[in-house]
């Protein structure tokens, strides 16, 4: 039985540490998800990471211990852990119990779930959206599957066997992050080796290949590439659940609660601290009646359950793991149990135990001794003894290093390299290449140390003088278990990203010279890591991408940049990926999704972190972070592509107005765009059949899907010229202020904007403008449409019996469309149409009928006016119980106004002084995506 506790599925370790186990409750198997059944001794459990598994699975066992996992992953990536909150129906994927009290955290781009508490154990293996192999040729690269156990969704069934493999009451099944197959762990290895391979599912179309990104080989994580904010790991502190301040825990085997950060290294201070914390709460009747019967039968099966801390770090935090040792147990069977719960590789010689809760003053820092060894240890009242697993510090040992060949050509991915305290980086980069096969000369190769702790990765060129075994060792005086997850990394001293590393710089003053923005970031970058070009510069938005020639000079200006202030303005910097072109296969054409997180209330979070699990990451987008112009430029060299915008209208005209100006720097310069309309109105959304809003009930899947068999339509652009007769120096907006957001200047003083939609002028701009101040005064209120809509119903409630500042307005605008002088009736109110929606669906124009205008659309280069008696003439509009007045149809609109008069173009309101207004058909091109019809 002993082997087959150790080894699983084709006799490979699964690092398990098995003990038999009653269980008083129903109890799911973790292998098979049945229950085990039975009356005593029914299955096994893993003393670290709670798996429970019937006898007769242990030998399919694939799923390797929490303990062991981290070890086995070859190219660790962070985790993107969200803020603590409340998560449901959920477990945790390091001690794979239920998220319920206690505050969770879930990984932004992928499905890992995990206690706040139990970050301390996270496995960093979060997908990895950006694997670019230079030696690679499209036709050799195959991605596997980015697989992650437990929380499948409901009725899941298995690939292989197409049996259920989900359950609802553990951690059970396996499920590709990307294409989202499923199946049993124990299934994994009779899947055929075309299987094996991922296509990313229904979504391949659109779906950016991971080998096509590529990041520069920096210390900075996916965090900042992808814009999220890092979570920092739990801190000293200790988490309470009740007014009784018991003590949180993992389990009663195992605790992950840290309690404090004393600077000490001593044991006497530690244990100190360690009694102290632990006399807070006392023990239930019902824990101490499970603790007697378990006690008695540990007497009676002559075992015993003690706690092993691996170092003197872990015993400060209370972070331990549990054995059950025999009582009659030798110092080496002692010794090299205490090893296995922490899965130590190296020779049990450099390594001591000490007896926890030993005497301060006398006993303290004695190793433990035979005889018996496990009788001896001192026990306190109500708690399991505990020993401390040390690394002795030896002038003239020796042990083993493992190394992996990052990106290199070799057979195999690690080898181990056997070192001492003599040995030097440049010694042990000779033997790793010996190993490996390789033969070059050490000088083109540098060695990484990379040190994994609570799902962090953190990497260090060591030089070519440094010892690599004292490095490890000194990782080991720590903590035993992360000196067995710290590893060195064989690579090229070239970076294989090239010579081209890009920053993105924003939050600068808008349109200053291209001098005067390279002043300004020379005075914050020493000359160590000064950029190689500036450019291109967005000016308008007082944005920037700078480029190095290396990742180290990108690494040091942005550790500087990200913490500097400008103008009283905390400078936006973010660390661009690359696409490489030759990379993506001819029948994929990239989604480029960008998110509005401030829009629709809570969905655009949402949505934002469901693309991100569904997509690589990196081709998702935060408008909050830089706006639409990171994500252009990073797509600027990809010849066909296609962009989702989630949003509202205003997030649309946000957009195109950025893929205006990267048009001429891009090989794709009019992408069509799609949307997920999380604005108010949404008027483009309707005309384009994708819905009046989105609800928060659509599967994020089914609105990829619907992109991609969306077929692509144009949208005609129109220009709008104002030139006031005053002699003011631009448009004023609501505040008085010139509006320069959307607009350009020329040297006749005319304001230009670009319109999408539509252009209002008189009755449906004042109120435009009303809604548009009280959304400016209190923008924390504006976050739902049915608080946005009362809102409107409110301001013209108001106007009805308030001053009409737009009545007449016939007798003070003259209208020519194409040339002819229009003759106005009597309205307070112009409406241009370029879509046949306006004001969250309604249609000025109104059904087909027989007259002297044709049918409009959104592409045959007309634009259709219409005019609006009064308040009650709009809401009568909007209810559908009327039209608005027809009054014109053409390509080319002037309107002179004698007086200010409100105006607002797709929704971006002001007061316009006297002057002439200008519309006319755009240069610029926009290419929409519409939905296809459901059936």
């Amino acid at each position: 039985m002993a082997s087959e506790l150790e080894s699983g599925a084709e006799g490979r370790p699964h690092g398990h540490s098995f003990v038999k186990k009653t269980f008083t409750r129903p109890t799911n198997c973790h292998q098979c998800a049945e229950y085990i059944w039975g009356l005593v001794s029914q299955g096994f459990m893993c003393e670290v990471c709670n798996f429970l598994v019937h006898e007769k699975c242990i030998k399919t066992i694939a799923t390797p211990c929490v303990g062991l996992a981290a070890s086995l992953v070859e190219n660790p990536v962070a985790h993107c852990l969200s803020e603590e909150k409340s998560i449901k129906g959920k477990f945790c994927n390091v001690c794979r119990k239920k998220i319920h009290e206690a505050p969770g955290l879930h990984c932004e781009v992928c499905d890992y779930f995990i206690h706040d508490y139990c970050q301390e154990f996270a496995v960093p293996n979060c997908v990895d959206g950006s694997t670019y192999d230079p030696y690679t040729q499209l036709s050799e690269v195959t991605t596997l599957h980015n697989n992650r156990e437990g929380n499948l969704p409901a009725n899941s069934k298995c690939c292989k066997c197409k049996k259920a493999c989900w359950s609802p009451d553990c951690l059970t099944g396996m499920r590709c992050c990307w294409c989202g197959m499923t199946f049993h762990s124990s299934c994994l290895n009779l899947l055929s080796k075309d299987v094996m391979n991922c296509t990313f599912g229904k979504l391949e179309p659109i779906f950016l290949p991971p080998h096509a990104v590529s990041i520069p080989r920096t210390q900075i994580s996916q965090l900042n590439f992808i814009g999220l904010q890092s979570k920092e790991s739990v801190g000293a502190h200790v988490l309470y659940r009740s007014a009784e301040r018991k003590a949180l825990a993992v389990s009663d085997d195992w605790s992950s609660t840290v309690i404090g950060e004393s600077g000490t290294q001593g044991g006497a201070e530690a244990s100190r601290e360690l009694e102290e914390t632990m006399q807070s709460g006392a023990r239930s009747r019902e824990r101490e009646k499970k603790e007697k019967q378990l006690k008695e039968k540990e007497k009676e099966l002559e075992d015993e359950m003690i706690k092993v801390y691996d170092g003197y770090n872990s015993l400060r935090k209370r972070l331990f793991r549990t054995i059950t040792v025999n009582k009659y147990f030798t110092k080496e069977q002692l010794l090299a149990s205490a090893m296995k719960a922490f899965i130590v590789s190296q020779d049990s010689s450099n390594f001591y135990l000490l007896d926890v809760y030993a005497d301060c003053d006398s006993q303290r820092e004695e190793e433990i001794q035979d005889p018996y060894p496990v009788q001896r240890l001192v026990r306190k009242e109500n708690r399991r003894p505990a020993i401390l697993l040390g690394l002795r510090d030896c002038e003239n040992d020796s042990g083993i290093i493992k190394v992996w060949a990052r990106k290199l050509q070799v057979g195999k991915h690690t080898v181990p390299i056997t070192v001492n305290s003599t040995i030097t980086t440049k010694q042990a980069i000779e033997s790793a290449l010996e190993e490996f096969g390789l033969e070059e000369t050490s000088e083109k190769f540098e060695l990484v140390k990379v040190s994994l702790d609570s799902g962090r990765v953190s990497e260090i060129v060591l030089s070519s003088e440094d010892i690599p075994w004292e490095v490890l060792k000194r990782r080991g005086f720590e903590s035993v278990r992360l000196m067995e997850l710290t590893r060195f990394y064989l690579q090229l001293k070239e970076d294989p990203h090239g010579s081209e590393v890009a920053l993105f710089v924003g939050n600068l003053p808008p349109n200053l010279s291209h001098k005067n923005y390279e002043t300004i970031l020379l005075d914050f970058i020493d000359h160590e890591s000064k950029f190689s070009s500036l450019g291109p510069i967005y000016y308008e938005y007082g944005s920037m991408v700078i480029t190095f020639d290396n990742s180290n000079s990108a690494v040091n200006a942005y550790e500087t940049l990200k913490n500097k202030v400008y103008e009283d303005k905390k400078l936006l910097v973010i660390m661009l990926p690359t696409l490489v072109p030759s990379m993506i296969p001819v029948k994929t054409v990239p989604l480029l999704v960008f998110v509005n997180v401030k829009s629709g209330g809570c969905q655009g979070l949402q949505l934002i972190s469901s693309f991100r699990k569904l997509l690589n990451p990196y081709q998702v987008f935060d408008l909050s972070n830089g706006g639409p112009l990171p994500g252009l430029y990073v797509f600027r060299k990809i010849v066909k592509y296609r962009i989702l915008v989630c949003g509202g209208d205003g997030t649309i005209g946000w957009v195109l107005q950025c893929l205006d100006n990267v048009g001429q720097d891009s090989q794709c310069s009019n992408p069509p765009c799609s949307i997920v309309p999380l604005g108010t109105g949404n008027d483009l959304a309707r005309v384009l059949r994708w819905g009046p809003g989105y609800g928060g009930d659509e599967d994020p899947l089914s609105l990829l899907r619907d992109v991609i068999e969306a077929e692509e339509i144009r949208l005609d652009r129109w220009t709008v010229v104002f030139r006031p007769l005053s002699e003011e120096t631009g448009t004023p907006g609501a505040d008085g202020k010139p509006l320069i957001s959307s607009a350009q200047t020329n040297e006749d003083n005319a304001q230009i904007f670009v319109m999408n939609n539509y252009f209002g002028l008189g009755l449906d701009a004042d109120l435009c403008l009303e809604f548009h101040n009280a959304r400016e005064e209190k923008p924390e209120k504006f976050n739902s449409r049915l608080h946005n809509k009362g809102v409107y119903v409110k301001v013209s409630l108001r106007k009805m019996v308030g001053r009409k500042m737009c009545k007449d307005l016939h007798k003070v605008v003259k209208l020519e469309v194409d040339g002819n002088n229009i003759e106005l009736p009597p309205i307070e109110g112009i409406i241009i149409l370029n879509i046949m929606s306006w004001g969250s669906g309604a249609n000025p124009w109104g059904p087909e009928k027989d007259d002297k205008f044709s049918k409009p659309n959104h592409w045959d280069g007309m634009l259709e006016v219409v005019g609006v008696t009064g308040i009650v003439h709009l809401g009568q509009i909007q209810s559908g119980l009327r039209s608005a007045f027809r009054i014109a149809q053409g390509s080319h609109i002037k309107i002179h106004m004698n007086r200010e008069v409100p105006v607002q173009v797709d929704g971006e309101p002001w007061i316009q002084p006297a002057g002439h207004i200008v519309v006319l058909k755009s240069a610029l091109k926009a290419s929409m995506l519409k939905k296809i019809k459901t059936k």
